[in-house]
């Protein structure tokens, strides 16, 4: 039987975010340990801060909190924790103990806040900065599959059923486009991220200036130098006791409009692969399924989906903390904080990974693309041969007639039959149509019924997409590797 907290026994439940998907980097933004040697840093800023202003804190007590920022006794935070039932307090007293005559001045004037919530903003900020690069290089990756491909023809699909044709390209750009309005909307909000800063136990700043003897430029400057020193360019003016929870609610809603990007890219590329027309990678050792060894499932798009799903949830739980915040503060949105907060860049960050790993190994077959628009566009192509005829002095009215008749003709093939689409066989067999018989090949040029989609995609990367990659190019050539 594994002790009580032991999180990382196979008898212990461990969160598959951690142990199985997310980054090592993303995981440790959000582990214990960088979480509570950011209290230290914070609680060593408010020290050096006061100091600076006049308290009377010594080079010596800052000395020592410098040296033991990473000295942390997890165990005995633990116990003390347990004995306090608070964790703020079970760390003041950790420090305090490898730090004995800083003891006295760590947390000075400061609430729980103070250190939780300036935390919080520091973690969000910095997986923030882990996520856009990665969102980069999706974008990226799918900018170079649709230029190679921007004139590959391929059929169009509206309510999943047959359409005017697109290219491959083309459709790759409408995945391109929301990606990018995502990585706009990452980095709106982890610009607009301000700092909770130094504003005591509901906002009033009342512990600072009892501190400085009332002089309200002091403890002005007190926040404005914290906030400095923690990499923010500006902290709120108004707080309660905490940031206000609306912070969260705009850092998951962004999130959550990723995951609904990336479940419709992926949703896209499992269709095209039961099509045949497109896969993910598939590894030589890989299986498909246990059962039937010809399978080739494609489990990476599923596994984006399946997350994505989860992503998209999540942002109910700030919603419905901000909500129900009384007043100054309250304390029912923490543990539902722990939860969401981390769990939400967690998986944003496994479906980053994946999705790179997916568009960095796309396979497209061509002759079935090929195949699947020869069914479709005989169809597709009885208008350009009606103003072919008419053109040839022909009937339009004769003309669309006759093509109704073979059309539906063709039609029962396929359907009744299941055969091939023979309408152009019969349209060369009508010795009403001889006039156009020798343009018929190209009538029905696939690219011919493209449209502009070439020319949109490479306006598309040009004017919108590189210029939005640019400020990531020296992280462009970084690969995505999956464990699992």
């Amino acid at each position: 039987m594994a002790a009580v907290g032991d999180h990382g026994s196979p008898d212990s439940y461990r969160s598959p975010l951690a142990s199985r998907y997310a980054s090592p980097e993303m995981c440790f933004v959000f582990s214990d340990r960088y979480k509570f040697r950011t209290w230290r840093q914070l609680w060593l800023w408010l020290a050096e801060a006061e100091q600076t202003l006049g308290l009377p804190i010594t080079d010596e007590q800052i000395q020592e909190m410098k040296s033991n920022l990473d000295n942390i006794d997890f165990k005995m935070a633990a116990e003390e924790e347990k004995r306090l039932r608070h964790d703020v307090m079970a760390h003041v007293h950790t420090f305090g103990h490898c730090c004995p005559k800083a003891a006295g001045i760590i947390h000075l004037g400061a609430t729980s806040c103070y250190v939780g919530d300036n935390t919080d903003l520091i973690i969000l900020r910095n997986a923030l900065d882990l996520l856009l690069p990665k969102l980069a290089r999706v974008i990226s990756r799918l900018a170079d599959f649709a230029k190679e491909r921007a004139s590959l023809p391929t059929l169009g699909f509206t309510h999943f059923q047959p359409a005017q044709l697109a290219t491959v390209g083309k459709r790759c750009c409408l995945w391109i486009q929301d990606l990018c309005m995502d990585l706009q909307n990452l980095k709106r909000v982890r610009d607009d991220l301000r700092f909770r800063g130094v504003k005591g136990t509901t906002g009033t700043q009342a512990s600072f200036l009892q501190l400085f003897e009332g002089d309200d430029h002091k403890v002005e400057q007190l926040d404005k130098m914290v906030t400095d020193k923690a990499g923010f360019k500006r902290a709120f003016i108004i707080t309660g006791q905490t940031y206000t929870r609306k912070v969260d609610i705009e850092v998951l809603s962004v999130l959550a409009s990723l995951g609904a990007s990336v479940h419709k890219i992926c949703t896209d590329i499992r269709l095209l692969a039961n099509l045949k027309e497109m896969e993910e990678p598939f590894e030589k050792q890989q299986i498909g399924s246990s059962a039937m060894p010809y399978k080739r499932n494609p489990m990476r798009s599923e596994r984006c989906c399946s997350l994505a799903r989860h992503l998209m949830t999540l942002v109910m739980d700030p919603l419905q903390t901000a909500s129900v915040q009384w007043f100054e503060r309250t304390l029912d949105d923490s543990a539902n904080r722990r939860i969401c907060l981390a769990e939400a860049f967690l998986t944003a960050d496994t479906i980053l990974n994946t999705l790179q790993n997916i568009s960095e190994g796309l396979v497209v077959y061509p002759k079935v693309i090929e195949r699947r628009i020869r069914q479709e566009l005989p169809f597709m192509a009885t208008e350009n041969i009606i103003m072919a005829m008419v053109k040839a002095g022909g009937s339009r009215q004769d003309c669309h007639e006759k093509i109704r008749v073979l059309s539906q003709q063709a039609a029962s093939v396929v359907k009744q039959e299941g055969g091939d689409n023979d309408l152009i066989e019969r349209i060369q067999a009508d010795a009403y149509f001889s006039p156009i018989h020798s343009q018929l090949d190209r009538l029905l040029d696939p690219s011919s019924f493209t449209g502009r989609a070439s020319q949109q995609v490479q306006r598309f990367l040009e004017e919108e997409v590189y210029p939005l990659l640019k400020p990531y190019e020296s992280v462009m050539k970084v690969k995505a590797e999956l464990c699992l």
